[in-house]
């Protein structure tokens, strides 16, 4: 786990959901994983990466209790700061000319 944690820190979600699938593909897919087809934990390392580890991570014990959907809310809200980010520091910068 600590080495997920770097790989996390370090190479960014894509990343290291993509090695942790390869190390726990049942977690991931099938009958006792988070989703039933390959589709969605893709599309979901494409566009949500953080919302999709924190699913995967919190699965097996159920998304039950306040703690595990305030997890969900906290991860796609670091995914929409992540796209917006990048935009917000950048507004000053639309529309003007370097001339």
């Amino acid at each position: 786990m600590c080495c997920f944690f770097t790989v996390l820190i370090f190479l960014g979600p894509r990343v290291a959901g993509a090695i942790w699938w390869l190390v726990q593909p049942v977690r991931w897919v099938g009958e006792l994983g988070a989703f039933n087809s390959i589709l969605w934990p893709i599309l979901g390392l494409i566009f949500l990466p953080w919302t999709t580890l924190m699913y995967v991570a919190i699965y097996p014990g159920g998304i039950h209790g306040i703690f595990e959907w305030g997890f969900l809310i906290m991860a796609i809200i670091i995914d929409i700061g992540a796209y917006t980010g990048g935009g917000y520091g950048n507004r000053g910068l639309v529309g003007s000319s370097n001339s």
